[in-house]
């Protein structure tokens, strides 16, 4: 019989009936659509097109945006986000999640600062699951220093000729829309501006990135910019005013990544009971020995502390006072619960372990995108520390 990890799940006031329901509902769709096929994903190294129409009728892509866009947003708060992020990662590879969500960070800056027409246009047949976009905000030159990008876009009358690349962007062979971060001014943040650019322009490629660690599943891609001509309708907010659209998501993207990691963690620590429940080492269950008995304890401990500490930032978030060193160091928290417990599955499974035949083989191997996506642990602690004033 297997472990039902969701018996040691740190049990918080935050989480309602309707948190709950929306768990049961996730985790049959979850159970019926994606676990029967994530393997087959992974070897294939790409999703079927279908899923994004069968997210849809869940109302899973749907989650938290404006009704008048074809979004559900009465009753929804951070912790459906959150509960949405832990279903999904419960498959063990984090790329469908971050293929099937990546609008997730490539529309809320068109919601919160686009012009109407763009919204029209664009938003309606995104959470129908029938287009596509990404964020393309990393380049070749450097990823999380958003204020020194190099791709350009000099103004030309109505419209900007974009030149430069992308890379390592999510979701970037599929997508239809990138909201693009473009330098429009002189150094620095106040030069940076955000552009809808669809994938249709002249003089825009991309190339496939299929060599990977992880998120195999997930199609990553590079792209490229030659001359492209933009119209300054596609502007997403202010000339030069890029920069506040960019980083108004980043608090959501880290406590999506956080609650990742920690159901990755959660899903280790339930393979590796499962394991030793069966697996018999001198006449008794692995499970019977006190040093693996103290490993999974301390698994536990780290998960309900990472637990915790994102719950109580999730709050913060719904009252409006989030606070940035909080959120950077929440993911470093989850990143390195992430790793330890998949280290320490590892070791209490053994050999099984090393095969692709189990979900922490692929959580292992995923461990450095999730601490280095989003934000790496070293940048988190740099901009904690900056935000406390040291």
């Amino acid at each position: 019989m297997s472990f039902d990890i969701d018996t040691t799940r740190l049990a918080t006031p935050f989480y309602t009936d309707s948190h709950h329901q929306w768990r049961s509902q996730l985790r049959r769709f979850v159970e019926r659509e994606i676990m029967p096929c994530v393997d087959q994903w992974e070897e294939q190294c790409d999703m079927p097109a279908s899923l994004w129409q069968k997210a849809a009728e869940v109302g899973l892509l749907q989650m938290g945006y404006p009704e008048a866009y074809g979004g559900v947003s009465e009753g929804i708060d951070v912790f459906h986000n959150i509960v949405a992020a832990e279903e999904l990662a419960r498959c063990g590879a984090g790329g469908v999640g971050a293929s099937l969500m990546v609008h997730s960070i490539g529309l809320p800056p068109i919601v919160n600062y686009g012009p109407e027409a763009m919204k029209q246009a664009v938003i309606p047949p995104v959470l129908r699951g029938e287009k596509h976009i990404s964020l393309a905000i990393t380049e070749p030159s450097g990823g999380s220093d958003v204020a020194n990008i190099q791709t350009s876009a000099r103004r030309d009358g109505d419209d900007f000729i974009v030149n430069g690349a992308k890379t390592f962007i999510t979701g970037g062979m599929r997508a239809d829309y990138f909201t693009t971060a473009v330098r429009t001014g002189g150094e620095g943040m106040e030069g940076v501006s955000l552009l809808l650019i669809p994938a249709t322009a002249t003089g825009f490629s991309r190339t496939k990135l299929e060599k990977k660690q992880g998120w195999l599943c997930s199609d990553t891609a590079t792209l490229y910019f030659d001359n492209v001509r933009v119209p300054a309708a596609n502007l997403i907010g202010e000339e030069n005013g890029g920069f506040l659209p960019i980083v108004h998501n980043f608090n959501h993207e880290r406590l999506a990544m956080t609650a990742i990691a920690l159901e990755s963690s959660r899903v280790c620590l339930q393979e590796a009971v499962d394991w030793a429940r069966q697996r018999e080492t001198f006449g008794r269950p692995l499970s019977q020995r006190q040093v693996i008995r103290h490993k999974f304890a301390e698994m536990q401990r780290r998960i309900n502390a990472t637990q915790a500490y994102m719950d109580t930032c999730a709050w913060q978030v719904t009252r409006g006072c989030a606070s940035p060193a909080a959120i950077s160091l929440m993911k470093v928290q989850a990143t390195l619960t992430m790793e330890f417990c998949a280290r320490e599955a590892m070791q209490v499974m053994g050999g099984i372990s090393f095969m692709r035949e189990c979900r922490t083989e692929r959580i292992y191997r995923e461990v450095r995108v999730n601490a280095i996506g989003g934000g790496s642990e070293e940048i988190m602690r740099d901009l904690a520390v900056r935000q406390m004033g040291i």
